[in-house]
């Protein structure tokens, strides 16, 4: 396989002949997989750009950084004494502190070389200035003298001492600038010169990644005596679970393997480990197979009367159990684990149902990671969800979700009333659910891969009809099917042609789960489960059992289920206005000391003030 050669080294060697210096920003502190006299090998930057200089017979390189000053590069005596003698320097113990005025009398002197061919690196180019919009007097001095040479350079043909077979072609002596990002930089100085070239380094695609598993696949346990097919399939699979990852990550995973005793059968267990920081995976846990089993009639005594939303679920977590998540794409290892889209009216149980999700999978509902959607509905707010850009102001915190998944790699996360929220937030969520991953402002990745994400919405319940008025489209008592069908329609025309975001819809693909209104029967089986709450709560309190008479339980029940719009929540809060305050209040005003047993025997309504009699024994 011949090695591929990342572009950024492709375009420096095209350009020498015409371009005098180099803005180099992006990964420029990954590693690159260069051609060495010992063999392919993984190198930092520096060592890249003078491998693919030294092929032009450049000498050596200037290396200058703010920390430690100038140095030479490769560190050899005669390039040091060489160095010395055209730059008239003191490298003292290897390195030489130089104020930016001298620094720029080097660049003089580099640009017009003829001795030598040799070029000067800054480093850390980024921390030159604090900030590169206000410059100090030397600061601005220091760049405009640098513009002024890049635009008045002239390609070096070399004298004959020089040895080479391309001694008639003219080449700069140039200058690389490495920094973060170009703003780091004066805008006017890449801007106003046609002479300065801006090199971005990308992530490494996948035919990189491929020759640089390939070098690093022997240091796994069992590379060597695998057969071939073993071999390819361990490198596909290390490259499909890499993407969007540095050459550095792949070291450190390789890393990583070696010192947690992992084979190549375990590749994507030591890539989750590096992405998430765990090595144990709650996904693979025998125990999960068996609760999942079960996991119907678990589900359905906490969230009543929705079985075909119930089913659904089941059926994309056991997709997402067995890994088949987006098993139809070529490349679909790095997505989150399961995403579900619950849409139906309010109050009937989508929350829930994801809190039970939680606690089915990881044994606590307390892991799952909400975030109420309506509290991002201007677009400012993202930075508060996903972190502010750089350079803003507060950029360095993170943001709210990339720091909460970073802590809970394994979670449910939930995002409540999705609709509520800025449409520009609901852009990000794109790369969520396509690469499973978010960077935020401080370049901190996120990986979602790990999770389920959950989406809640209203959307299709109420619709605006031609005047602008807000009606009810569904309605308790429709059919299932209807209730269905209309939602689907409704949330396609809003992803569709209200937000223009049909890729987003597309994303979430058949993962829609419509759950129906309360129906009369359920509401009463969620009636008496909160009953039987508050008397728990009761009990656990004061020790007392709570009784109704059969005339009082009727009369609640009546009251509570009456209405069933807002659902099970509408139950709950009928239930606490009619019936737990003035609960409370009669027993503020009765002794309960030595009793066992406080019977509800009569119920009655003045003026809408309900108040109970109590019989206790």
């Amino acid at each position: 396989m011949t090695l591929p050669t990342s572009r950024w080294l492709t375009d420096l060697e095209r350009l020498l002949a015409i371009r005098s210096q180099f803005v180099v920003s992006g990964s420029i502190h990954d590693s690159f997989l260069a051609p060495l006299s010992t063999g392919p090998a993984l190198v930092p930057l520096i060592r890249a750009a003078w491998e693919t200089l030294n092929a032009k017979n450049y000498r050596f390189l200037l290396v200058y950084d703010p920390a430690d000053g100038l140095r030479v590069y490769p560190d050899e005596s005669a390039n040091r004494e060489l160095a010395e003698k055209l730059f008239d320097l003191k490298l003292k113990s290897g390195c030489q502190v130089v104020s930016l005025e001298t620094l720029s009398n080097l660049m003089k002197i580099l640009v017009s070389l003829r001795e030598a061919r040799c070029a000067l690196v800054v480093d850390f180019a980024s921390r030159i200035t604090r900030q590169a919009d206000h410059l100090s007097e030397g600061e601005h001095r220091f760049f405009v003298a640098s513009e002024k040479l890049a635009l008045n350079a002239v390609p070096i043909v070399p004298t004959p001492n020089i040895p080479t077979e391309n001694s008639g072609k003219p080449l700069y002596n140039p200058v690389l600038w490495l920094v973060n990002r170009p703003q780091d930089l004066p805008s006017w100085f890449t801007l106003d010169s046609e002479r300065v070239a801006n090199l971005i380094i990308g992530k490494p695609d996948y035919e990189m990644r491929q020759a640089t598993a390939q070098q690093l696949s022997p240091l796994f346990a069992g590379y060597r005596e695998a057969a071939t097919p073993a071999r390819e399939k361990f490198v596909k699979r290390f490259c499909e679970g890499t993407e969007g990852m540095s050459l550095t990550a792949l070291s450190d995973i390789t890393e990583l393997a070696d010192r947690s005793g992992l084979g190549i059968a375990d590749i994507d267990d030591a890539v989750r480990c590096y992405k998430v920081g765990a090595l144990d995976n709650p996904w693979r846990k025998d125990y999960l197979r068996e609760k999942i089993t079960d996991a119907q009639s678990f589900i359905e005594d906490r969230v009543k009367g929705q079985h075909p939303a119930v089913v659904k679920t089941l059926d994309i977590l056991k997709r997402s159990v067995m890994g088949m998540t987006g098993a139809q794409a070529r490349s679909g290892g790095s997505r989150p684990r399961g995403v579900l889209f619950f849409a139906g009216p309010t109050g009937v149980g989508k929350t829930e149902l994801a809190k039970t999700l939680t606690q089915l999978v990881f044994g606590d509902e307390k892991a799952y990671l909400r975030f109420d959607m309506s509290e991002f509905a201007e677009e400012h707010s993202s930075a508060r969800l996903l972190g502010a850009p750089p350079g803003y102001v507060g950029f360095d915190a993170g943001g709210e979700l990339t720091n909460a998944v970073r802590e809970k790699p394994f979670s449910v996360v939930l995002f409540d009333e999705i609709e509520k929220a800025h449409p520009r937030i609901l852009d990000k969520f794109l790369q969520i659910l396509e690469d499973g991953r978010l960077t935020d402002g401080r370049g901190d990745t996120a990986y979602f891969s790990e999770t389920i994400l959950v989406f809640t919405s209203n959307l299709g319940i109420f619709v605006e009809d031609k005047q602008g008025n807000r009606i009810q489209h569904v309605k308790p008592g429709d059919a299932y099917e209807t209730v269905e069908k209309n939602v689907r329609e409704e949330i396609g025309n809003y992803f569709k042609f209200k937000l223009s975001r049909p890729e987003l819809l597309n994303r979430i693909g058949d993962n829609i789960v419509v759950f129906n209104f309360i129906r009369p029967e359920v509401a009463s089986l969620i009636f008496d489960g909160m009953l039987n709450n508050v008397a728990r709560r009761l009990f656990d309190e004061f020790k007392v059992k709570l009784a109704l008479t059969p005339q009082i339980h009727e009369q609640l029940l009546n009251r509570c289920t009456g209405d069933l719009n807002n659902g099970g929540r509408g139950i709950g809060n009928q239930l606490e206005s009619a019936f737990i305050n003035p609960l409370s209040r009669a027993m503020f005003e009765h002794d309960l000391e030595g009793k066992t047993k406080l019977l509800v025997a009569g119920m009655s309504e003045q003026d809408k003030v309900i108040t109970l009699t109590l019989q206790s024994s």
